[in-house]
């Protein structure tokens, strides 16, 4: 016998001897699925600025809610994007740091929307950071899954050393006994929840509604963007000649108000003047290319404007390190 023949033939016979002394290496049960996933962050560089985009939870949106265009062009505009009816739409916060400050833009829901949300606290300290090292929280307006969060679940201050910070405009509206008293029984608790969210920080003298011409921080400005509520407002955020607005609930259905965005949400406060805001703010974004970040938009809810024929497209940021600028 060749010295192949048989080096192949100890080869086998010592593969069949281990197969016959382990039989449950091939038959054992494969792994449970774990059906779960990563902690819901996501980091990226503007200039000097780190931004950490923070994952609340989704909530489903039925078609319902939106008017502006026919049902059967929202369901194209649906299945052009693979959406289901309803889609789930996701409530996201960002978290910036500018080096000399630690800023939270809107802070979710906590639990007035259910379990599918509320996700923020979690997902803040799985990112490296804590509630109480936030210096300040700037609501883009006083709706309760941008507000809520401000509070735990017990009611106290989640954000006990920051500074809570909201259009002046939307304080007066939101906060007013006397507009609730006289809101529609549907919209009454809107306003009830507005009011519980800031308590906390009216008290401690830690509520400070600002005016729209305001600097709020170095490199931190306000954006207007009335319409959805009175005050609406983003923030643009510029370091190094790069710049990222939060715009918060400009859009809430990517699928249907870039491409058209004179569909409008049920919800808006005035909606002829958010579609006014949202035309405006995305020609700029087209125009000037700078970074976006959007309360409604798909996690991470970071990415670009780009015009696209009579609309626009959203275009995500994509994965990969934070990379900084020197």
């Amino acid at each position: 016998m060749s010295l192949h023949r048989a080096l192949l033939s100890l080869s086998l016979t010592g593969a069949a001897a281990f197969s016959a002394l382990t039989p449950g290496v091939a038959d054992a049960a494969p792994p449970a699925q774990q059906q779960s996933q990563v902690p819901g962050y996501y980091r990226m560089q503007v200039g000097a600025f780190e931004v950490t985009a923070l994952y609340d939870g989704f909530i489903p949106i039925d078609l319902k809610m939106y008017k502006g265009a026919s049902a059967k062009d929202m369901d194209k505009l649906y299945e052009r994007m693979f959406l289901p009816n309803p889609a789930l739409g996701a409530v996201n916060a960002f978290l910036v740091h500018t080096g000399e400050k630690l800023i939270l833009v809107d802070t979710g829901t906590a639990t007035a929307f259910g379990p599918t949300l509320g996700a923020i606290p979690g997902n803040l300290r799985a990112s490296g950071y804590d509630p109480a090292q936030v210096d300040l929280v700037l609501l883009t307006h006083l709706h309760p899954d941008h507000a809520r969060g401000l509070l735990t679940p017990e009611g106290q201050p989640l954000f006990p050393n920051a500074v809570v910070r909201a259009a002046q405009a939307d304080a007066d509206y939101w906060l007013d006994e006397k507009r609730a008293n006289e809101a529609p029984e549907a919209a009454k608790p809107m306003f009830q929840m507005a009011r519980e969210a800031v308590a906390p920080y009216v008290a401690a003298g830690r509520f400070k509604p600002f005016k729209p011409d305001e600097v709020l921080a170095t490199g931190v400005s306000v954006a207007p963007a009335p319409g959805h509520t009175p005050g609406h407002s983003g923030y643009l955020f510029t370091s190094k000649e790069q710049s990222l607005l939060v715009w918060g609930d400009i859009v809430h259905n990517f699928a249907l108000q870039f491409p058209r965005p004179e569909i409008a949400v049920d919800f808006d406060v005035d909606s002829p003047k958010a579609i006014a805001t949202r035309k405006r703010l995305f020609a700029e974004a087209a125009k000037s290319k700078h970074w976006v970040a959007g309360a409604h938009l798909p996690f991470p809810g970071l990415g670009h404007v780009r015009a696209e024929g009579k609309g626009y497209t959203w275009v995500p940021a994509q994965f990969g390190p934070v990379k900084s600028t020197p």
